[in-house]
Parts: C-alpha cells; structure tokens; sequence
C-alpha cells in the first residue's frame, strides 16, 4: 500500500480550507483518509498552518509519501529539515 501524505480539501466555494492528511495513494482526494497531522489555512491573513510534528514525523519514517505543496509546507515548518536529520 503506497502511503502519502497530502490536502484533502474543505471550506466553502472560493474559501478552501485544506486538512493535511495521510491517505492511500489509490483513494480519492476527499475520500478515505488514514489520519489527520494538521490543516492550511490560506485564505487568512497571514496564511495559517498548524502541523503536528510529531505525527508528520512518525509517518515520514513509516516511509508516506509527501506531495509537492506538501513537502513545500513541512519545510516551512522546518518538519522536513528535523526528518533528514533523524535519519542520519
């Protein structure tokens, strides 16, 4: 089972809200999820990301795979930095 790490999108039309969650790759955007590590905020101002680093790191090492916009986000959050680290 590949496992990756994405948005799932939420909010109203024009006003997107994003979950930051680890899914099967095969299942849909807004489908089944394995569980939530944080949400995105971008409409507000300053955009608001909360993220838990601990989760994100656990599935990181579990191998779930990042998707773009999302590895951008953790490496804001300094998440991605801390992974590489742990590994070596």
């Amino acid at each position: 089972m590949a496992v990756k790490i994405r948005m799932k999108r939420a909010g109203a039309k024009r006003k997107p809200f994003y979950r930051l969650v680890v899914a099967d790759s095969r299942s849909p955007r807004d489908g089944r999820i394995i569980e939530q590590i944080g949400t995105y905020n971008p409409v507000s101002n300053p955009k608001e990301l909360k993220v838990d680093q601990e989760l994100a790191l656990k599935w990181l090492a579990e191998g779930a795979q990042p998707s773009d916009t999302v590895r951008n986000l953790l490496t804001s959050e300094g998440i991605m930095q801390k992974f590489h680290e742990s590994k070596n």
